[in-house]
């Protein structure tokens, strides 16, 4: 059923409408197919880790932004958990750690990631997008532009069963993330399509919110086109417009 139809769809349709959009998850995308096929580039392997770093640390912001603006006592409660899940916590290093484990394991220094050195400007621009999106939206909209954990964690078995194979090179210490990541994400979606299907409810918002997650989509998307430009077709601008250092132009 067309969710701009004039009558909602029932919650079951509306769930199956949202996960149908999991045809356009980067997972489909030639750069993630070249990953898992095994036909990457040790450099186009650590160009992917180090932009993708941008997008984890930004990740926390996110759902720091989607809690500033929840009402909700219960949902602030269950939604922290995310915070915790990727800023880390007791007894758990974190997302972030985990994934600069993983820049190590394929070759990278801690710093080179974390001073975003390699950070491309399409990427930049594709994650600032997302984390604006989500302090402007109604925190049940930024709710809802997380859905794509409805599809990750068949990206991250597809890392786990393939990368071995594929690239011995990198150290197994660096799989850490993707293992820890599919426990997480599974639980995360339950709560964040409860959130959804709970709160779009009218024919109309139903297909914003199908607008929402295909935006999110698009972010993805957009992040994997900017690697293939630098990586693999080697068209510039790589890292930056100009080779003038940012504060030559004013900008810090």
């Amino acid at each position: 059923m067309n969710a701009k139809a004039n009558s909602a769809m029932n919650r079951t349709d509306f769930e199956q409408a949202l996960r149908d959009k999991g045809q356009y998850y980067h997972i489909h995308h030639p750069y993630h197919k070249a990953m898992y096929g095994g036909q990457c580039t040790p450099e186009q392997i650590r160009g992917w880790v180090a932009n993708r770093y941008y997008y984890q640390i930004n990740i926390p912001q996110k759902d720091a932004a989607i809690m500033a603006n929840c009402p909700d006592a219960s949902v602030r409660r269950m939604w922290l958990q995310r915070i915790l899940d990727h800023d880390g916590h007791e007894g758990d290093a974190g997302g972030i750690e985990a994934w600069l484990c993983l820049a190590e394991a394929v070759g990278l220094s801690r710093e080179e990631v974390i001073d975003q050195r390699h950070v491309l400007p399409g990427v930049r621009f594709a994650v600032d997008a997302y984390l604006n999106f989500a302090r402007r939206a109604t925190w049940q909209e930024a709710a809802c532009s997380s859905l794509t954990e409805l599809f990750a964690p068949e990206i991250h078995q597809s890392r786990l069963d393939s990368w071995p194979q594929h690239y011995p090179w990198i150290e197994e210490s660096g799989y850490h993330y993707f293992r820890k990541r599919l426990s997480e994400a599974r639980r995360d979606v339950e709560h964040g399509l409860t959130i959804t299907l709970d709160s779009f409810t009218t024919a109309a918002s139903q297909a914003r919110a199908l607008e929402i997650l295909q935006f999110k989509l698009d972010i993805l998307w957009s992040m994997l086109d900017a690697l293939t430009m630098a990586y693999l077709h080697r068209t510039p601008p790589y890292h930056t417009v100009t080779d003038q250092p940012v504060w030559h132009r004013g900008l810090w």
